[in-house]
């Protein structure tokens, strides 16, 4: 008997796998909630992030940043100094890619939507991260700092350990849409 069910397994799983090689889908399902997880624990193990921009001359522009989050609604909160070339690329056009990576699991989870340049007193005392005082003079008192709030409208993430994996074929991600954010124009 429980050979049987084992075998009945094996057989649905390979049954999908290969329908999903044909059709282009990830090759395992998962449900929301846990590629949600996944992806915040992704994030939080890897700290760090490149944050990619548009720059002036439509060149995407990458750099590592430090980044506060994802929080319970998936925006992410990175500091900076307003007077940086990524404040001036966000003004321009809001389009921001952020991808962490871990590669202990191997895993990656990359978000696209928009960023926002805040510097509202309260907002940046709520979003400061202590990380980020050696590079502020006042910390998040100061003129020198900002915030950069990115709100994602998709995310994309692969973990063979939580077996998150890409489609076979086209190697697209498990993805992952943010109802009610509206993309970036």
């Amino acid at each position: 008997m429980l050979s049987r069910m084992k075998s009945e397994r094996i057989r649905v799983l390979a049954a999908f796998v290969c329908a999903s090689f044909f059709t282009g889908l990830p090759a395992l399902a998962a449900d929301r909630e846990a590629v949600l997880k996944t992806a915040r624990e992704v994030a939080r193990k890897a700290r760090y992030a490149t944050f990619i921009t548009i720059g002036e001359d439509g060149q995407p522009q990458a750099r590592i940043v430090d980044a506060l989050g994802p929080d319970e609604d998936f925006n992410v909160w990175v500091g900076t100094n307003p007077a940086t070339r990524k404040v001036a690329e966000i003004a321009k056009n809001p389009r921001v890619t952020l991808t962490f990576f871990d590669p202990s699991l191997p895993a990656f989870v990359t978000l696209l939507g928009s960023a926002s340049v805040v510097t509202d007193p309260a907002v940046k005392a709520q979003h400061w991260k202590d990380a980020w005082s050696p590079f502020y003079k006042n910390e998040h008192r100061g003129p020198d700092f900002a915030l950069v709030k990115f709100v994602p409208r998709r995310l994309e993430i692969v973990s063979e350990a939580h077996g998150l994996l890409s489609a076979p074929g086209t190697w697209r991600p498990v993805s992952i849409e943010f109802p009610g954010k509206a993309p970036a124009p």
